[in-house]
């Protein structure tokens, strides 16, 4: 599994924050490692170092070997917050995306039943 960190302007602490963003990464998403994932995380302060509530966002992009891109984000007070809820909505759009490919998978074609019958 591949990921990137993209801290933007007003965003501190890179290394420690990609170590800390990495292993927790790694840790909620170890059901899809099998499928090669590639994640993209994008931080940034929407206010451009003003304090206000919510100034925080976390945008995570990923992919699975054999699938489209899903994208998902989270404003927050900060971007510990941020980051945890971006990725339970991951969690969620992957998962939902990998059902998706094992039900169809799993599903006969219609030609396989047209051709059987007499």
């Amino acid at each position: 599994m591949q990921i990137q960190l993209n801290p933007g302007p007003g965003i501190e602490g890179k290394a420690t924050l990609e170590q800390w963003a990495s292993e927790h990464m790694r840790q909620q998403l170890a059901r899809f490692g099998e499928q090669g994932a590639r994640v993209d995380i994008h931080l940034s302060d929407e206010t451009g170092g003003r304090s206000s509530a919510n100034d925080k966002r976390c945008t995570l992009s990923a992919r699975l070997a054999g699938s489209g891109t899903v994208a998902v984000h989270e404003d927050a007070a900060n971007v510990d917050q941020a980051l945890r809820g971006a990725l339970e909505k991951l969690v969620r759009s992957l998962g939902s995306q990998v059902e998706r490919q094992n039900d169809h998978r799993d599903r006969a074609s219609i030609r396989t039943v047209m051709e059987s019958s007499p």
